[in-house]
Parts: C-alpha cells; structure tokens; sequence
C-alpha cells in the first residue's frame, strides 16, 4: 500500500474521502427518489440521520477530528448544506416549508439536529428525530 500511499495518515484520509463520497452520492440518489418537495427533503434527512447513526459509533474522537479537518470533507459538508437548502427553497415555494426563517439556517438547524442520530439506540429512534425535526419546518 506504501507504494500508493506516503503513510498511514494518507490511507486513512483516502479511504474517508471514498466514504464520503459515497454517502454523498447515496443522499443525491435517494433525493432524486421522491417527486415532491417534502418527501425529497424527508428523504434525504432520514438517510442522513441512518448515515449518522450507523457511521460514527465506532469513531474515536481523535481520529474523526482528524478526518473532519480535510478539505475534502469541508467541501461535501458544504455541499450537503447546499442540497438540504435547495430542498427547503423547493418546500417553502411549495408553501411546505416555513417562509420565516432562511432556508441557509434551516438547512443548518436540520444538519446539527440530526447529527443527535449518533447516539440513538435504534433505526425507529432515528425516524423519529427526523419527524421531530420535520414539524420544526411546517409553516
């Protein structure tokens, strides 16, 4: 591996950008599942939530500060935000979604609200924060 690879550090970030773009991909797959604005945007967060929920139990804090710090991850954490924004502009043009706060804060409230999934005990405990997460958007 060292022959593709400097060190271990190399290794690590490659295979979390792999990871990433993975889950990436997922969320834009599933997004593109659902014909209406709500059910896209539910898609979406629920898989984001079961991604959460299922990836990081096993992180020690050291190690996924030091994958978090990439570049790479700062970018698809941008652009995740990004997608979860523009499923909110399409709910609040739908009359879905509230109109009195911005769809950039929105999307910011639902990322941290479900980033809770991670210490869920269950898939239905995860479902269910994202119900409690889509009420806080009804108009």
């Amino acid at each position: 591996m060292y022959k593709y690879f400097g060190d271990v550090e190399a290794i690590l970030l490659a295979w979390h950008e792999r990871q990433v773009g993975a889950h990436l991909a997922l969320l834009s797959a599933v997004r593109d599942t659902a014909r209406e604005p709500v059910e896209r945007l539910k898609a979406v967060l629920e898989a984001f939530a079961l991604i959460s929920h299922e990836s990081h139990g096993g992180h020690d804090r050291e190690l996924a500060a030091f994958l978090h710090r990439d570049e790479k991850v700062v970018q698809a954490q941008r652009h995740l935000h990004e997608m979860v924004r523009d499923l909110l502009d399409e709910g609040v043009r739908a009359g879905e979604i509230r109109a009195d706060v911005s769809s950039d804060e929105l999307a910011g409230y639902c990322l941290h609200a479900l980033t809770a999934a991670r210490g869920l005990p269950s898939q239905a405990a995860v479902r269910r924060l994202v119900a409690v997460t889509l009420a806080g958007l009804r108009p």
